[in-house]
Order: C-alpha cells, then sequence, then structure tokens
C-alpha cells in the first residue's frame, strides 16, 4: 500500500468540496434527518465557504491517498482559525475524514500523525478537537491515541442543536506514549 499525504491548494476546491460530501454523508446520514444533512452540506461545504477556509492562512487541509486514489483528509487550523478560542499555543483538528471504503487501515492515525508533525514544527503546546458524542467511533480513535475529554461545545446540525466532546492532548504527553 503506498501511502501520500498531500497539502491542499486553492486548485483543489473541486476535489476537496467532492470528498468532504461523499465522506460526511457516509459517517452522518444515518444518524440525522435528510433536512438537517442537507442544509448542513449546503453551508459547510459550499464552493465559497470551502474557498474562504482554504485561503486563510491559519488552516490547513491535507489530502490522503492510498495507491493514487484519494481516501480522506484532514483539516487543522492555528491562531484565529479555530472554532473554539483554545490559545494561539493549540492546533485544532477540525476534520479527520476518511472514505467509509477506506476505514480500519490506519488512515487516521497517518493523518494525526501529520497534524501532530505540524504542531511540533509551529512549537505549540497542545492539540484539540471536538467529536460528535453519538460518534463512538471516532471516540474510541481518539482515546487510543491518548485525547481525554476536557469539555463540550454545541455543534449545529441544520437546525438541530448537537454535543461536541471537546478533547485535548499536549504534544509532551504525545512525545511520552510515542516512545
Amino acid at each position: 500500500m503506498t501511502l501520500i499525504i498531500e497539502k491542499c491548494t486553492i486548485e483543489d476546491l473541486g476535489l476537496l468540496q467532492e470528498i468532504s460530501i461523499e465522506t460526511f454523508n457516509e459517517t452522518f446520514k444515518h444518524q440525522n434527518s435528510p433536512e438537517n444533512m442537507k442544509a448542513y452540506l449546503e453551508r459547510a461545504f459550499h464552493l465559497k465557504q470551502l474557498e474562504q477556509e482554504l485561503s486563510n492562512i491559519f488552516s490547513e487541509f491535507y489530502f490522503i491517498y492510498v495507491n493514487g486514489e484519494i481516501a480522506g483528509y484532514l483539516k487543522i487550523n492555528t491562531q484565529h482559525a479555530q472554532s473554539e478560542a483554545m490559545g494561539d499555543d493549540c492546533l485544532e483538528i477540525e476534520r479527520i475524514y476518511i472514505k467509509q471504503s477506506y476505514h480500519k487501515q490506519g488512515l487516521g492515525k497517518y493523518l494525526m500523525n501529520k497534524a501532530v508533525e505540524i504542531a511540533l514544527e509551529k512549537n505549540l503546546r497542545k492539540i484539540w478537537l471536538g467529536v460528535w458524542e453519538k460518534n463512538e467511533n471516532a471516540i474510541n480513535f481518539y482515546n487510543k491515541m491518548g485525547f481525554v475529554q476536557t469539555g463540550t461545545h454545541s455543534f449545529y446540525m441544520g437546525n438541530e442543536e448537537q454535543i461536541d466532546l471537546i478533547m485535548t492532548q499536549t504534544l509532551s504527553e504525545y512525545r511520552r506514549r510515542a516512545l
């Protein structure tokens, strides 16, 4: 299996929209109403919205390819691009989305390690993320990766308020676990 992680550019906008909609739909459509899914997908993954995010110097997107085929992506935020004010010494993992056909192949760990690598390069202290309280597979993965719940915040799926668990890990703890 050949894996490549590649930073997205504005030229990747159409592909980013396609993979975003596909992976979000695969993961969440069975637990949400069609109306709320439609509203969220149209807002969050509209080309103008994704273009703004790609153009933000404090946000970065990375595609992961398996044997030349796109399998998913990572979105990270620092400074004021973070979805919560966590401080300038933090990196937010806003999205790790993997196509269902590539689940259970360790790709999430590769993308997590990419986020950690970037955080280390930027001399940041902590990594954090929000994960829907009903997304048990993702919560289990983040727990295995050493993240712990440190809070909650609201996430809106259409007109429905949902609760995301805030999970964090210090980079010193990550290094300790990696040894």
